[in-house]
């Protein structure tokens, strides 16, 4: 389950694609918080994470604000899950990035829980990492045409 924090990065980084695909212009923290309906002392902290991550710009002025600086397809769903909330994987030892080996665990490799909870997971990740800015822009819904087949 995606937190309420990574929906308000989601919905403000679509209304920065959409404004770079239209004007180009440098939005305001007010104006994004207005057009995505999420509240700006959120948002806030939010946009500095994905700043710093290099996905958006601030610019400073009059003419200021933020701007995406990425092209929507080159930014991975799965990357800004993991920037906003955290590891992904159901279980520390799954997890590519946080990796942990699980306290009460004797054998990873004789595990049943992890194997099973291994096959779901890496049929989300093949999901979820094909997902990008631009498809949610676009609102191509890849996961109901998948299970839709």
């Amino acid at each position: 389950m995606i937190s309420q924090k990574m929906k308000y990065a989601l919905k403000a980084l679509m209304v920065l694609a959409d404004e770079r695909e239209g004007t180009g212009q440098a939005l305001r923290i007010e104006e994004i918080a207005k057009r995505a309906g999420v509240p700006k002392r959120f948002l806030e902290h939010i946009l500095l994470d994905i700043r710093n991550a290099g996905i958006i710009a601030s610019i400073r002025g009059r003419s200021g604000g933020y701007v995406l600086v990425q092209e929507p397809a080159s930014v991975p769903i799965s990357e800004l899950l993991r920037l906003i909330d955290g590891p992904m994987a159901p279980l520390p030892c799954l997890s590519r990035r946080s990796y942990e080996r699980c306290e009460d665990c004797v054998d990873e490799e004789t595990c049943r829980i992890r194997k099973v909870f291994a096959e779901v997971f890496w049929s989300y990740l093949l999901l979820i990492e094909s997902l990008t800015l631009a498809d949610m822009v676009r609102s191509n819904d890849k996961a109901a045409q998948i299970f839709a087949a």
